[in-house]
């Protein structure tokens, strides 16, 4: 376990808590929200016995990272990112990002380049944009969503966070995790601050990814369950696929949002074959 400074807020450092293990080819894990980088924990094992070094992080406002009041936008995250990456001075990494954490790839590919990244990995991910706008009419969200969401968190931050987790899981009407499991995303929730968990809505419910995906080059595989209620398909992973020239789509049956949990099996198969190319 280590901490990287990322920047300051007053006279107080922002640092970053990451684990970085194994070795070879790095593979950099980052987490959707609000939860942190444990919640790869189904991931991690699988990709160190073969053969790749893992990096997680949680993000600035949760896990064990700083929580300061501010820098809950992409372009903050892209470079709390780039700052991780040139610190370890990865080359040849694969970016893999989950939920809202696929936002934080394409933002730091089209600001920052590719010139250490080999390949780049969307599952179950927000882009390209979910608010419903005059020139995006067929976006999920709209803005009466988003503020209901952040008034939810501000009203019972533990209530929202034992209802979003059993969506989260959920295909169907049907929670495809242990109850143990989901309580434990709710403690992983509940130790991020009130202050990421509302701003950070707005981030991944608001920000426009299209113009990021017309600059992807690297190989880009996007992972998505077709019962994800969270982020739905349709809206999300199959628009980024006809976005992103040349990229593969795979399509997880019966998964939900937290595939990466529920249906492990079929996503670190996804992720190990689209990796070993």
């Amino acid at each position: 376990m280590a901490r990287l400074e990322v920047g300051t807020e007053n006279s107080a450092a922002i640092r970053l808590h990451y684990s970085d293990h194994g070795s070879g080819r790095p593979v950099v894990l980052i987490h959707g929200w609000p939860l942190s980088g444990r919640s790869w924990e189904s991931q991690v094992l699988a990709l160190i016995d073969a053969g790749y070094r893992v990096i997680t992080y949680d993000r600035r406002g949760f896990g064990q990272s700083s929580q300061p009041l501010n820098g809950y936008d992409y372009d903050t995250f892209a470079a709390d990112l780039n700052t991780l990456i040139e610190h370890l001075d990865l080359t040849d990494a694969a970016l893999v990002g989950f939920s809202m954490g696929g936002g934080e790839v394409v933002r730091y590919l089209s600001r920052h380049g590719a010139s250490r990244v080999s390949h780049a990995v969307l599952a179950g991910a927000v882009p390209p944009f979910l608010l419903k706008t005059d020139d995006n009419p067929d976006g999920a969200l709209d803005q009466a969503f988003i503020e209901g969401f952040q008034a939810a968190v501000r009203a019972d931050r533990m209530v929202f966070l034992e209802e979003f987790t059993t969506n989260f899981f959920s295909a169907n009407g049907v929670l495809e995790v242990s109850e143990p499991q989901r309580r434990y995303a709710v403690q992983l929730g509940a130790a991020a601050s009130a202050r990421a968990t509302i701003d950070c809505i707005a981030a991944w419910g608001t920000t426009d990814f299209r113009a990021d995906l017309a600059t992807i080059t690297v190989p880009t595989l996007i992972l998505h369950g077709d019962a994800d209620a969270i982020v739905p398909l349709p809206v999300s992973g199959a628009l980024s696929h006809q976005l992103i020239a040349g990229s593969e789509l795979v399509v997880v049956e019966g998964g939900p949002h937290g595939f990466n949990l529920s249906h492990s099996s079929q996503f670190n198969t996804a992720l190990l074959d689209f990796l070993a190319r």
